[in-house]
Order: structure tokens, then C-alpha cells, then sequence
């Protein structure tokens, strides 16, 4: 088994490849790919992510979404991210959670994240995945996003595990069915 660095550079190295950026071999599958690592290699990915959007050798155009920071930018929108720390105070953690979860849908975080026209060479990088938890669930959000996105891979920065059909995020919690991605490394 490879380390985290050598896992990181093979991705670095894929960005490059044209048969992953124009989705050749997927037999008409979505051009969707995790790329799983331990929890604890978190900040070393993050690393890895800081650099990576810094990058202008790469041969694509890298759009890259930290899920927690799209999730915040809902709660401004809602006018909510400075009354959290009360509502949770008064109301409790799971009511604040329950409220949150009326607006920060899907279609809420997909909105966000659509862009026109999507252009060939365009990679959609979803990272954050562990600090949106439990406001958005990475198998609901590629429900939403692969028709919006379907000309363009989608790679998921996941710090868990993909048995290819199933997410287990943290390597712990109860799997969430996923089918139609692939493990990207």
C-alpha cells in the first residue's frame, strides 16, 4: 500500500490525462471518481488541495468546491450564520440540525456549485466532505449533481472508504449506497 503522497501525486498525474478528462473507458457511465483516504491524512490532503488550485501546469481547469465553506455560504444567504451559536444554545444541537436541514438541500449545495457553460478540460473537485457532516451526505449530493454535471469528471476529496458501492465516511459510520462512481486510485 502506497502512502498518502504517492496516492496524491497519481492524482496530480491524472488530472493530466486526457482519456480521465474526456471520460474514455467508462462505457457511458457519469465520470464521477473518489478519491478515498484515511481520515487522519486530513491536513496532508488539504495541503495537497491548497497547492493543487495554485497549480497552473495542469493541463485542466481545475473548479474546485470545499463543501463546509458552500454550506456556509447557504447559511449567509439564509441569514443564519451568526444566530447558529444561540438557536443551538436555546434550542438544542438536533433541532438546530433539523432546521438546518430544511435549506441546506442538495439543490441548495448544486446550485451553488453550477456554473455555464461547463468547458472541455473542466474538472469538478468536491473537497470538505468530513466538515459538512451531517448537513449535506456526500451520496445525496452526487444523486444531484451527476445529471448537472454530466460532461465533466466529478473527483470527491473523501476521507473514508468506496467498496464501489457503498460510502463509509470516517471509516466508521453506517455505509450510505453509491453505485455509480469509481474509486479513482
Amino acid at each position: 500500500m502506497s502512502n498518502i503522497n504517492e496516492k496524491l501525486d497519481r492524482l496530480r498525474s491524472l488530472f493530466q490525462d486526457q482519456d480521465f478528462l474526456t471520460g474514455k473507458g467508462l462505457s457511458n457511465e457519469v465520470n464521477i471518481r473518489m478519491f478515498c483516504y484515511n481520515p487522519e491524512d486530513e491536513m496532508v490532503v488539504r495541503h495537497f488541495t491548497k497547492q493543487l488550485e495554485k497549480d497552473n501546469s495542469l493541463d485542466c481547469n481545475l473548479i474546485c468546491y470545499n463543501l463546509y465553506n458552500v454550506f456556509l455560504e447557504i447559511c449567509e444567504e439564509k441569514n443564519i450564520i451568526n444566530k447558529i451559536p444561540d438557536m443551538e444554545k436555546k434550542n438544542g444541537s438536533e433541532r438546530l440540525k433539523d432546521k438546518i436541514l430544511k435549506f441546506s438541500t442538495t439543490k441548495a449545495f448544486a446550485k451553488k456549485m453550477q456554473y455555464e457553460p461547463h468547458e472541455k478540460g473542466d474538472v469538478l473537485l468536491l473537497t470538505g466532505v468530513g466538515e459538512v457532516y451531517p448537513f449535506m451526505r456526500i451520496h445525496s449530493l452526487l444523486e444531484e449533481l451527476q445529471t448537472l454535471f454530466d460532461d465533466i469528471p466529478i473527483v470527491v476529496l473523501y476521507p473514508g472508504g468506496f467498496d464501489g458501492r457503498s460510502v463509509i465516511l470516517f471509516n466508521e459510520f453506517t455505509p450510505n449506497e453509491y453505485y455509480r462512481a469509481f474509486n479513482i486510485i
